[in-house]
C-alpha cells in the first residue's frame, strides 16, 4: 500500500486479555481467516495454535497463512498418523520423524503458528520431559565407542540395514557410521577416528555423496515410544496388569518383548509411559487458540470414529486394545483443556447480538470468475470484475509455469499482469492489478480497503487443481533400484495396488516367447504375485515396523484397497491418494 501500511495493518485483531478470555470474529469469507490469524500471530508475543475439522482444511490454510505471514513469522503443521484408530500399521518413519522434530521444537518457540486437525489434537503423546530427556547429541570432537553407540540406536528404535534412505536407519561400514536422524532433514555420515567423532557430515541418501559438514547432530528416537529395556519391562507389566488372559497369545506382546516394534505399536502408547500428554501440554504459557466456531459438532465426530472402530475391533482376544479414553482426550476433557487459554472462537458469518468480545471483519465471499473457453467472450466475467472493482487485484497461479501460462491468457484479453514477489511486495506497491505464485486455494475480497485476492480456483473451478495434485512424483528407476538392493529373501515390501508381502527373491520367466525378468511376492495363504523388473516402480520398500512382523495381506481381498480408502476418507485430503 502506497501510504506506508504493512499487510498486517489491514486487518487489526483484538485479541483476548485474560487466559480463559474469548473474542468472536465472525464475517471471515475465502482466505480471510488465514490473513485475521496470520495478523494476530504477529501481534502475540506467543505461539498461536490454530485447530481445523480435517487434515484437508489445515493443509490449505497452512498454505494460506505461509502466503500472508512474513518471513520471520513461522509457520507449520502439527502431522498426523495418517492410519486409522487401532490400525495394525504404524505411520511412516518420515511423518514420526517430523512429529518428534515438532514436539522437541514446541516448547521453545515465542512467537510461531501451529496448525492441527481436531483428531490429531486429541491423541495422547509422550511427555514434552519425555520427548526432551529422550534426544541424543553427537558432536565433532566427542569421544565414541562404537558398540556403545550401536546399543544405544537399537535401543532407541533404529534399524541396521546396509545402506541408509529413511528417517530411523543406521549403517556402519569400518570407522563410518551413516545414519538418518528422526527429526533430521538428510542422513549424517560420521567418520570416526580411533574412539573420536572426526567429522560430521551431511550426505545424498541417493547417491552417497557427502555434503556440508556440521558441528553438531541431535537425535530423536525412533518411535514416540521406548523399547530400551527398561521400556520394554515397563509395557510387559502394563500389558499384563491391563488385560486379562495369556498375554503370550497377543502378537503385539510377543513382538515388544523381543524389542521389536509391530504396526500400530502407537495405539498402543499409554503402556509404555508412567503418564501422558496431549500436544497443548507443550504450548508455552500464554499461547493462543484459534477454534472453528462448528468445534463441538468436530469433536463429536471424530470422538464417534474413534469409539465405532473400538467397537469393530474390542472383541479380537489375540489383538487387545486400550479403551478410547486412554488413546485420546475425549470432548470433554479437550475443552476444559482449551478453556485455560486465550481463545479466538472464528466463523464465516455474523455473530447475532453486540456483544464486546465480536468483531465482524470487513470481507466478503470470493466471486467465480470462471474462464468459460465455450462462450463467445470466455474471460467476460473477469474483464467485469476487473473494470468495476474499485481497489487493487492481486493474482495467485499455482507454480511459475502456471503463473506465466495464466499472464499469457489474460494477455489475450486485455488484462496485463505484471509479476510480483509475494504478498508484502504487492501491499507495499501501488500496482493496481499483479500476480505472484502461491499454493492457495481461495480468493480473499475486502472492502475496506478494497483488496481482492483470486485464486486459481476462482478462474478454472477446484477439479483442476485436485488433478495435478493427484499426480504423484515419478520415480527414477535408479533410485527405485538403489532403495531395493536392501532386499533380503523374505524382507517386507509394499506393492502399490495389492499391499504388503514378502520378497522371494528373483525369477526369469518366458512371455510370449520372451524371457522376462521378475520380483516374486509372497502374500498371506502362500499366493505369489510375479512383478516385471519394468514395474519397479510399484513397488516400495515396508516402513511400518519391524520387518519380522510386517502384516501379509490376502491376493484378491481388496484388502489393501479397503485400507487405502478408509484412510483417504479419514484425513479427507487427496494429496495422500
Amino acid at each position: 500500500m502506497s501510504d506506508g501500511k504493512t499487510y498486517s495493518d489491514i486487518f487489526t485483531p483484538p485479541l483476548p486479555e485474560s487466559p480463559g478470555g474469548v473474542m468472536r470474529w465472525g464475517r471471515l469469507y475465502g482466505a480471510a481467516p488465514a490473513l485475521a490469524i496470520s495478523a494476530a500471530a504477529c501481534r502475540h508475543r506467543k505461539p498461536v495454535i490454530v485447530v481445523c475439522n480435517g487434515a484437508a482444511e489445515a493443509a490449505r490454510l497452512c498454505d494460506e497463512l505461509r502466503f500472508f505471514a512474513p518471513p520471520d513469522l513461522p509457520v507449520s503443521q502439527f502431522p498426523d498418523w495418517e492410519t486409522l484408530p487401532y490400525d495394525v500399521f504404524s505411520p511412516h518413519q518420515d511423518i514420526v520423524s517430523e512429529r518428534l522434530a515438532t514436539l522437541l521444537r514446541i516448547p521453545r518457540l515465542e512467537r510461531a503458528v501451529i496448525v492441527v486437525p481436531i483428531a490429531t489434537l486429541m491423541q495422547r503423546l509422550a511427555t514434552p520431559e519425555w520427548v526432551r530427556g529422550r534426544s541424543l547429541l553427537l558432536e565433532k570432537g566427542q569421544r565414541l565407542e562404537l558398540g556403545s553407540l550401536q546399543k544405544e540406536l537399537v535401543a532407541a528404535g533404529y534399524r541396521r540395514v546396509s545402506q541408509v534412505f529413511e528417517h530411523g536407519e543406521f549403517a556402519i561400514r569400518g570407522s563410518l557410521v551413516d545414519l538418518f536422524p528422526m527429526g533430521g532433514h538428510s542422513p549424517i555420515r560420521i567418520d570416526l577416528l580411533d574412539d573420536e567423532i572426526d567429522t560430521l557430515r551431511c550426505f545424498d541418501a541417493e547417491t552417497q555423496r557427502s555434503a556440508a559438514s556440521v558441528n553438531r547432530v541431535r537425535l530423536l528416537p525412533a518411535h514416540e515410544y521406548p523399547l530400551d529395556e527398561n521400556g520394554i519391562r515397563f509395557f510387559r507389566r502394563r500389558f499384563r496388569e491391563r488385560f486379562e488372559g495369556d498375554p503370550s497369545a497377543s502378537h503385539v506382546y510377543q513382538e515388544v518383548s523381543k524389542g521389536n516394534a509391530p504396526g500400530g505399536t502407537e495405539y498402543y502408547l499409554p503402556l509404555f509411559h508412567e503418564r501422558m500428554s496431549s500436544l497443548l501440554d507443550y504450548l508455552p504459557a500464554g499461547s493462543l487458540a484459534v477454534l472453528p466456531a462448528d468445534l463441538d459438532t468436530a469433536l463429536g465426530a471424530a470422538w464417534g470414529e474413534i469409539v465405532e472402530r473400538y467397537e469393530q475391533r474390542r472383541h479380537d482376544t489375540a489383538r487387545p486394545i486400550l479403551r478410547p479414553d486412554e488413546i485420546c482426550c475425549p470432548p470433554e476433557e479437550l475443552q476444559e483443556l482449551m478453556q485455560a487459554m486465550p481463545t479466538i472462537v472464528w466463523q464465516p458469518f455474523e455473530w447475532p447480538g453486540a456483544d464486546p468480545s465480536i468483531r465482524h471483519y470487513p470481507s466478503k465471499k470470493p466471486p467465480s470468475l470462471n474462464l468459460d473457453p465455450r462462450a463467445g467472450e470466455p474471460a467476460a466475467a473477469l474483464q467485469r470484475y476487473v473494470e468495476s472493482f474499485a481497489g487493487r487485484i492481486l493474482f495467485a497461479a499455482e507454480s511459475a509455469g502456471r503463473r506465466e501460462t495464466l499472464i499469457e491468457i489474460l494477455a489475450g484479453h486485455g488484462i496485463g499482469l505484471p509479476a510480483c514477489e509475494n504478498w508484502q511486495a504487492f501491499i507495499a506497491s501501488s500496482q493496481k492489478l499483479a500476480v505472484t505464485v502461491a499454493p492457495v486455494q481461495q480468493g480473499l475480497q475486502l472492502e475496506q480497503p478494497a483488496l481482492a485476492l483470486i485464486a486459481e480456483d476462482q478462474l478454472f473451478g477446484e477439479r483442476v487443481r485436485q488433478s495435478r495434485r493427484r499426480r504423484r512424483a515419478a520415480r527414477e528407476p535408479e533410485q527405485i533400484i538403489r532403495e531395493l538392493t536392501d532386499l533380503r529373501t523374505g524382507s517386507p515390501v509394499v506393492h502399490q495396488d495389492y499391499g504388503v508381502g514378502r520378497y522371494l527373491g528373483l525369477v526369469t520367466k518366458t512371455i510370449d516367447e520372451t524371457p522376462l525378468e521378475m520380483l516374486v511376492l509372497e502374500y498371506a495363504g502362500g499366493d505369489k504375485l510375479y512383478v516385471p523388473v519394468h514395474a519397479l516402480q510399484l513397488i516400495s520398500r515396508y516402513t511400518g515396523g519391524s520387518p519380522d512382523s510386517a502384516p501379509l495381506h490376502r491376493l484378491g481381498s481388496n484388502q489393501w484397497q479397503r485400507i487405502r480408502q478408509k484412510a483417504r476418507e479419514r484425513i479427507r485430503d487427496v494429496a495422500a491418494e
